[in-house]
Order: C-alpha cells, then structure tokens, then sequence
C-alpha cells in the first residue's frame, strides 16, 4: 500500500498490522486488527506528527521513502508517549539526528524514560502555533485521553485535527477512510475503542470537545492514530463521543455470568426469558465464552447490568472477579444492576458481586438471587419474575 495523501501535501505514512489480535497487555482483542497512524506534512519544515509501534518502523519507513528521505524530517509531533505511537521515533531519530520533537512537558518526561534519546525536544502547550511554512500547528493538550501526557494537533489551513488516540478504532483495512468502509462495523469498532480505553475519562472528554467548540476549530478531517480516518462526517464519531461520555443509555440489559456446571446458566437463561417478555432487549454473555471487550462494548449504551456466578471458595468464580474488576475501573454512570447465582454448601458470589458493583458506584436495584445447588422448577420460576422485575426497574428509569 501507497502513501495516501489525505490533504494538500499532508500525507498518512502508517503501518497496517492485521494480524494482531491482542493489545494493551491482552486486555483488549482486536478481532479487525489494527492500524498505527503516523502523518507527513511537507513543507518549509518536514514534519512527521506520531509515528508507530517499533516492530512496524519499517513499514512507516517505506512510506516515507515514496515521499522523502526520512534524514530530511526537520520537526517530529509527539501526541503521545505510548509505545505503538512511539516506538519508531528512535529509529527515526537515528534517520534525523537534527529533528526537533515537540510535545508536552509530560511527554518529554515520558519519551525519556522509555528511550532515554537525548533529543532537541520543545515543550508545547494548549495555544502554541508552530509554523511550518504554507501550513501551521495549534496544540491542544488532552490530559488523561488517555493518559497525562496526550495531546491534540490541529492544522487550520487544511483544517485537519490530529487527536491521536481519541475517535480511533483498532480496524486493518486497505481503506484509509470512513465513506470506503462499511459504516456499521467502523461505528461498532469505534464503540469498542471508546468502552474499553476511554469510558472512565467522560467527564474530560466532554470537557476537551467543548474547549475545541469555545475556540471555534472547523474540522474537514479527524485523522486518528489508529483505524480510518473521518473525512465524510467527522460530526458523527464527535456526536458519538458526546453521547457516550454523557452516559447516554438504552433500555436494554447485559446479563454476564460464569457457571461451574450448569445450575447460574439455567437461571441466567430463564433470566433473559423474563426481561424479553417484558419488552426489555437483552443480550446474553457466558464470561469464559466470550471476548470480554466485546461485553464491555455491549455494556456502553445498557441501562442495566445483571451479573451471576456460581460460588467456589465462597466467593465468585475467577473469570467473573477479572471481569467485574476491569468493569469496576471503566467508573460507568447512571447504571441499574443486580446480582444472582447458585451455590453448594455456602454462598459468597452473590454478595462479592453486590460488593464489588456498589464500590463502582453502580445501583443495586434489587437483592441478589441466590439458588442452592441446582434450581428446580419454582427456583427457575423465581429467576423467570426475578428477569421481569428487573426489566420494570429499567424501565422505570428511562
């Protein structure tokens, strides 16, 4: 695959990795693959905003090299520390002794100690311009989107918003932009991206697009650091990130659970029975059959959450603590949920989850339903009303 170039001289010279299907130490799949985007602006001064994960440099290079000779980069942006957007600046460094790197005062300290390049480096921050010639850069710092150091770029004459991490998707694709792909599966990708990374930072994120708003910024093109590029409707994926870092729900319901034999599934089924009788959507998730990234995306737009596990050692079985504990750090809002489960000689996992969901600051809508051993026909009755009245609870709160 070629350069492309997205603007006037602003080209995408990124790596492609469909192969990958792990990220962030195995927190996140990535069934699409993904993308590390790194842009080329060529002018007066040779810019490069980003670049990729090191295993990927060459990659980069290559698409450099169809542009320029990478020695003649004269400034390197630096959005973010973060090794898949960093880890080829020391190849590129080594191509361009010269370069200068531009960055926050976090991401000078964070490039340090992750490279230890002793680097002519300028620390930027929210309203500094840097000329390149015919075209400029504004900076814009992102504290926490997602992590201290990140910031935004943004070249007003082409009118072209560099967010690095934010309105990405971890989608491979020979397309580079949203109007040459299936509109449904970007969007779909883009909830996961939002849910699993960015969902505890709402609260900044609707700060940062009102700052973007208050300051007048007009935006043709979001080209993220991963995934495609907003060219056709930058609107939809910033109405997205309005609606979702709102808490905006639906009246629908994830029930997640983990079963030892059998008996929290049956109650789990007749669950979901019970909610869809009421009129309530639900999707149903076994936690060790299921990619729980794509559980969380489910989880973004749901009123309601109700989650079970059968009880060993009294308490909850692994795979639903290793859930609930990634849930507990996204700090969802506005929230309804419940608990139940079945047990043996004692229980534990019914009020571990209760516990753990009220630490997260989610409601509990109702006592856990606990069923000792396997449920027999008015236990499976009661989780049947149990699915029903949970359903008159969300739709109550809508």
């Amino acid at each position: 695959m070629s350069a492309v170039e997205i603007k006037k001289d602003i080209f995408w010279v990124g790596a492609v990795d469909g192969n990958i299907r792990n990220f962030h130490g195995y927190t996140y799949t990535t069934s699409r693959g993904t993308t590390y985007n790194a842009y080329l602006i060529l002018d007066e001064k040779i810019t490069l905003i980003d670049t990729v994960y090191g295993p990927d440099s060459d990659e980069m290079l290559d698409r450099l090299r169809q542009i320029i000779e990478p020695s003649k980069i004269d400034y390197v942006i630096a959005n973010h520390v973060e090794g898949d957007h960093s880890g080829a600046l020391p190849e590129i460094m080594k191509l361009a002794p010269n370069a200068k790197v531009f960055g926050t005062a976090k991401c000078k300290d964070g490039l340090y100690k992750h490279y230890y390049g002793n680097w002519d480096f300028q620390v930027v921050k929210t309203g500094d311009k840097l000329s390149l010639g015919r075209h400029s850069l504004t900076f814009i710092e992102a504290p926490m989107l997602h992590w201290p150091d990140s910031m935004f770029t943004y070249c007003p004459e082409e009118k072209v918003l560099f967010p690095n991490d934010a309105f990405g998707q971890h989608y491979a694709t020979s397309a580079r932009y949203d109007d040459e792909v299936d509109g449904a599966v970007l969007m779909d990708e883009a909830a996961k991206y939002y849910a699993n990374i960015l969902w505890p930072f709402g609260s900044l994120i609707l700060r940062k697009i009102e700052e973007l708003q208050k300051i007048n910024i007009v935006i043709d093109i979001i080209a993220p650091s991963h995934g495609i590029i907003w060219r056709k409707d930058p609107a939809k994926i910033i109405n997205a990130y309005l609606s979702w870092a709102k808490n905006e729900t639906k009246g629908k319901v994830i029930v997640a659970y983990e079963t030892m034999w059998g008996a929290t599934q049956m109650m789990a089924r007749k669950l979901a029975l019970g909610l869809t009788d009421a009129g309530v959507e639900v999707k149903v998730f076994d936690i060790n059959q299921s990619e729980r990234t794509e559980v969380i995306k489910d989880m973004l737009d749901a009123k309601g959450f109700i989650l079970g596990s059968s009880t060993h050692d009294n308490d909850m079985l692994p795979a639903m603590a290793g859930f609930l504990h990634f849930l507990k750090g996204l700090k969802p809002k506005n929230r309804l949920a419940c608990a139940f489960g079945s047990y043996g000689w004692s229980g534990g996992a019914v009020k571990s989850i209760e516990k753990i969901l009220q630490e997260a600051g989610i409601e509990v809508g109702q006592p856990g339903l606990a069923v000792r051993y396997v449920p027999d026909e008015s236990e499976l009755k009661r989780s049947y009303e149990y699915g029903m009245d949970f359903a008159k609870a969300i739709k109550a709160k809508e």
